[in-house]
């Protein structure tokens, strides 16, 4: 059986995997994504590293999963947001020191196609990945094709716009996006100008998880805006590709499903059907298998 090595590189860790066609992961590595080099090759020269650790001496084809916005034509990210460099090229250096086929993708597509082909989107062809971790990301499976876009960013569900009363600017340099207000990073900037006199201080998102959980009232009723936001860019989701299930993934929603997933369909508008919304059971894999699906596809 066929191995393949897939790589995830997000804003805060890189995990190396060697995958089988079965989506099983026979090996793994998993770090910090570098942010103190000078440039890009840092990123790139510590997952070339670990490629080899995890996938052994001959060549293998390699899938990429990474944070857009991507180059597909030069196989780079480009002026990532979540990550401190301006470009990191990757598809050419690795083919060239690994000797073998180098697929990049947008991670979120990727953790579409991993769910299509080993999780929750198995057996359905319109489906929505959405991914709510350090940022927020998404993928779309329509007629059982992956949608790619122009450049092959789309999908960009992050940057759509849910709110326009506080004007909080996301890490892209644009406001009131979705990934402005209700991913891992920016939920604290949300919830303190959400906060009311005499609400407690969260500097942190765990602190606002635990704070719910416990009943303070000030952490509840945020979560209560958080559900309207995310309810309001899931019925974007809907009309603008009615899919028949969406399916929730990332940190936030792995660590905080009972929280989050069913108020925010509760908020969801019914002008469309409302699709099935779950979460994925891949247990935060679905870019890794994705990318495994990407390389193989195009060998």
């Amino acid at each position: 059986m066929e191995t393949v090595v897939a790589v995830d590189l997000g804003g805060t860790r890189v995990r190396v995997a060697l995958v089988d066609e079965d989506g099983r992961v026979l090996a793994r590595e998993v770090f910090a994504t570098p942010t103190g080099g000078p440039d890009g090759a840092a990123v790139t020269d510590a997952i070339l590293a670990a490629v080899r650790r995890v996938g052994g001496p001959r060549p293998r084809p390699v899938g990429i999963a990474a944070a857009g916005p991507l180059d597909l034509v030069t196989g780079a990210v480009v002026s990532p947001p979540n990550l401190p460099y301006p470009r990191i090229d990757l598809v050419g250096p690795l083919s060239e020191a690994l000797g073998g086929d180098v697929t990049l993708v947008n991670d979120a597509r990727a953790g579409a196609l991993g769910e299509h082909a080993h999780g929750a989107g198995a057996g359905c062809d319109d489906l929505v990945y959405v991914t709510i971790s350090t940022g927020i990301g998404g993928g779309v499976i329509s007629g059982g094709h992956l949608l790619g876009g122009r450049g092959g960013n789309a999908g960009e569900i992050g940057h759509i716009t849910v709110e326009t009363r506080h004007g909080l600017v996301c890490s892209c340099g644009y406001p009131n996006h979705w990934e402005g207000y209700c991913s891992g990073r920016n939920l604290p900037r949300f919830y303190a100008v959400e906060r009311r006199a005499g609400d407690p201080e969260y500097t942190a998102t765990p602190e606002i998880f635990a704070a719910a959980r416990a009943g303070e009232p000030g952490a509840r009723r945020f979560l209560e805006a958080v559900a309207v936001l995310n309810g309001r860019a899931l019925s974007a989701l809907t009309v603008a590709y009615d899919p028949a299930r969406i399916v929730l993934d990332g940190a936030v929603v792995q660590a905080q499903a009972d929280l989050l997933v069913g108020p925010t369909v509760a908020r969801m508008e019914r002008y469309l059907p409302c699709p099935e919304v779950v979460t994925s059971p891949l247990g935060g894999d679905a870019p890794l298998l994705g990318a495994a699906v990407a390389a193989r596809r195009r060998r």
